[in-house]
């Protein structure tokens, strides 16, 4: 009984440990899916503001005009530079220091967009035509540190592409130049052989030097035979790799007429077998 109840109470801690992961990843499933909404509506929500304030800044004039002209400004610079930053923090982590400037950056826009979107409904024109620019030097001032931002690491990605592919060029230069490296044959063996019979006719007496004169002529012509053959030979192999005959019986061999002369010969020397025969 003491065994039963304790694997009991194992199997309901396990439970309750499995329960509670259960929990667990419920509520960081969650979380997540919220967090992705709430990313998502906030993007559908910029995007309807700056359609708005594109739209006003066509149709409006004066300083309501104007307020939206530079509200609409200062978003499109941080977007751009935004969509820079976090497109090229992966292949460079240098960036991830000036995303994260781009954030402060980010909060002073959005203070400087809160007071322009009061400044655009207060009444009063006086007031507004003496804060405008102000409120535009401010935001003049943000709109070039984001593009000095966007632009320096647009830099930074053409100079890394360049160098990237100047590297990659002399690599393929390189490789060029060993594929173009083979080596010659040279016929070694030809003069190998005339070298030897000279030196045999040389060094012997009269009839002896005529003898190995001969035999040295003799071993010359079989040497350079055989050169010649193998010369035939490679020769042929490499007609056949180049042309794409792969080695393939000709057609005069096919028809059995690759040498007409010798079998014509051939058949002269046979006897003749008739009546004028006995």
């Amino acid at each position: 009984m003491e065994i039963l109840g304790v694997l009991l109470g194992v199997a309901l801690l396990l439970g309750l440990g499995v329960v509670v992961l259960v929990v667990i990843g419920l509520i960081k499933a969650a979380r997540a899916v919220g967090e992705k909404v709430e990313r998502q509506e906030a993007k559908a929500r910029r995007a309807v503001e700056n359609v708005t304030l594109k739209a006003k800044s066509y149709t409006q004039t004066g300083p309501q005009g104007q307020i939206s002209a530079v509200r609409l400004g200062l978003r499109t610079s941080l977007d751009g530079t935004r969509r820079v930053l976090e497109g090229s923090v992966g292949q460079d982590g240098q960036l991830g220091e000036a995303l994260a400037l781009l954030g402060r950056l980010d909060a002073h826009a959005a203070e400087l967009d809160g007071e322009l979107r009061m400044l655009e409904r207060e009444p009063d024109a006086g007031r507004v035509a003496a804060k405008l620019p102000e409120l535009r030097e401010r935001a003049e001032r943000i709109t070039h540190s984001a593009e000095t931002m966007r632009w320096a690491a647009q830099d930074r990605m053409h100079r890394f592409a360049a160098d990237e592919l100047g590297r990659l060029s002399r690599e393929c230069e390189d490789e060029a130049g060993a594929l173009r490296h083979w080596d010659s044959v040279p016929g070694a063996a030809g003069a190998g052989a005339s070298a030897s019979a000279s030196a045999s006719g040389d060094s012997g007496g009269s009839g002896a030097g005529v003898g190995a004169a001969g035999a040295g002529t003799a071993g010359a012509g079989t040497a350079g035979a055989g050169t010649a053959g193998a010369a035939r030979e490679a020769g042929g192999a490499r007609r056949g790799l180049t042309d794409g005959r792969g080695g393939r019986p000709s057609a005069e061999e096919l028809l059995g007429l690759a040498d007409p002369v010798a079998k014509l010969a051939q058949r002269l020397r046979k006897p003749t077998t008739g009546p004028s025969a006995g």
